[in-house]
């Protein structure tokens, strides 16, 4: 087999949203006619700019090439201009390529990708999802109201689902490490009592938040939500500064985690070192794809660390990250999105059943996309995937954090 074609398709998800403005979705074809699906997760430019890069790296690197030979189009595209060293927006586009070459392998040996990776090492897979509003809320009052998220944590555990995350500790700025407001305290503190009373023990609470605090104002706001016994919390500081982390995880009861804006072992392999994060959380579509991402995982064994991969964007990155899920060994639990979108863009083909995922032994990523549908849904806005706000912390008065990148109401 040889690679041949590539198609890009930048889609749109309707309302609710969730999940950011826009999926990079990536088609390879061989030239005798296998086809594979990845995503590339990547944010830093717009998406006409990263159809630029996709399209550059695919020719660069890896048109003409065999589909297995993953390591050597990888280690092309990483040394790639005299670099050999991370690139968020180079390892985007090639980590979608990536997949969509797994995928590829799969179909054409009959196998699943996870069969692959070393086979099937869980038969089902712990899920997570965001509190997300439904039809009873207001937006965007939802995101400070406790007690609506509690309310929909209770339904979640009454579902089945065993972990739910929550991001209401105010803003992601520019600026980087800010001091949190004592209103985004009290406000973490309450969502956390909220649903812990909601939930009790039948769900593990996830303390969202993305790098936006200094270190001191990190310990701070961790000693004031420890009461409440958080599974984990994510990226306290922001991620290029690991010694920080480091400080902040000796400091707190809490397990850290991280890794969703990281890219390749070479940035993962100081958080492990350094006993910064005992949980990882590797975004597929950007970390280098499943390979690179099954060697991460190895790394977190050595360190007993777990991995809980990331997902804010479309379903055929939620597909590799289960796949590499159900490989190894260390999985903690998959970030889940639900939304009637994803389930119609792969046909339903793959589900969440009392908060938990067994994938199937269908060939490749085991995923049947609706290509027209997603050609359907096409972004044709000038916004990028997430966006960081330019204006500081606010100390006198709420800072109210949107809940990711929903479509803007009209």
């Amino acid at each position: 087999m040889k690679l041949q074609d590539l198609d890009i398709l930048v889609t749109a998800p309707p309302a609710p949203g969730w999940g950011g403005r826009y999926w990079i979705l990536v088609k390879l074809t061989t030239a005798c006619g296998v086809t594979g699906w990845g995503e590339c997760y990547a944010a830093s430019v717009g998406p006409e700019a990263m159809r630029a890069v996709i399209g550059d790296v695919f020719a660069r690197h890896m048109a003409g090439e065999d589909p297995a030979n993953i390591e050597l189009m990888f280690r092309r595209a990483y040394s790639a201009g005299f670099t050999q060293r991370p690139d968020l927006t180079v390892m985007g586009a090639f980590s979608g390529l990536e997949i969509a070459c797994w995928d590829i392998l799969g179909k054409a040996l009959d196998r699943p990708v996870h069969a692959l990776l070393g086979g099937r090492t869980n038969d089902r897979i712990r899920a997570y999802t965001y509190l997300y509003p439904d039809a009873r809320h207001d937006l965007p009052a939802f995101w400070g109201d406790a007690d609506a998220g509690a309310q929909v944590a209770a339904d979640l555990a009454d579902a089945g689902w065993t972990a739910v995350k929550v991001d209401p500790a105010g803003p992601y700025t520019i600026r980087g490490g800010h001091m949190p407001s004592l209103d985004d305290i009290a406000t973490s503190v309450k969502f956390c009592a909220k649903i812990r009373e909601a939930v009790g023990t039948r769900a593990d609470i996830l303390f969202g938040t993305h790098g936006q605090f200094s270190t001191a104002g990190a310990l701070r706001l961790a000693k004031a939500i420890e009461p409440y016994d958080p599974l984990w919390y994510e990226e306290p500081v922001p991620p290029d500064n690991v010694a920080a982390m480091a400080r902040v995880a000796g400091s707190t009861s809490i397990p850290i985690a991280t890794g969703e804006r990281l890219t390749t072992k070479a940035e993962f392999a100081p958080i492990l070192r350094t006993g910064a994060a005992a949980i990882l959380q590797p975004a597929l579509g950007r970390v280098g794809g499943l390979n690179e991402a099954r060697k991460i995982a190895a790394m977190a064994e050595v360190y007993n660390a777990q991995l809980a991969p990331h997902l804010y964007a479309g379903p055929v990155e939620w597909a590799a990250n289960l796949h590499l899920a159900t490989a190894i060994p260390n999985i903690l639990m998959a970030e889940t999105i639900q939304t009637p979108f994803h389930d119609a863009l792969i046909h339903g083909t793959i589900r969440v059943e009392r908060g938990f995922i067994t994938l199937s032994d269908a060939p490749g990523l085991g995923i049947e996309v609706d290509e027209g549908l997603a050609r359907a849904h096409p972004y044709t806005g000038d916004r990028l995937h997430l966006e960081m706000q330019e204006a500081p912390c606010d100390y006198t008065a709420p800072n109210l954090f949107g809940g990711g990148a929903p479509p803007e109401r009209t």
